[in-house]
């Protein structure tokens, strides 16, 4: 499933794809938002980690969990 976090006051969004479900991610971020705590942390299918200030979020965008089809399909 691909994410797509958008930071205030940056030109560029973080986007990555990550093996949570739709229903997680967003769970995790209204949880964050809710409590006030200061970041939000996230890891992707690479195993690389993210972690991005709550305060600082203008969206966070939860995309379909659709594999993307290559070739011809017969």
């Amino acid at each position: 499933m691909e994410i797509r976090i958008g930071i205030t006051n940056s030109g560029r969004e973080l986007t990555f794809e990550t093996t949570e479900s739709a229903d997680a991610v967003k769970s995790a971020v209204a949880a964050a938002l809710d409590e006030g705590a200061s970041h939000l942390s996230f890891t992707d299918v690479k195993g690389n980690s993210y972690f991005v200030p709550s305060a600082n979020l203008a969206f966070v965008e939860i995309g379909t969990g659709e594999t993307r089809r290559v070739g011809f399909v017969g």
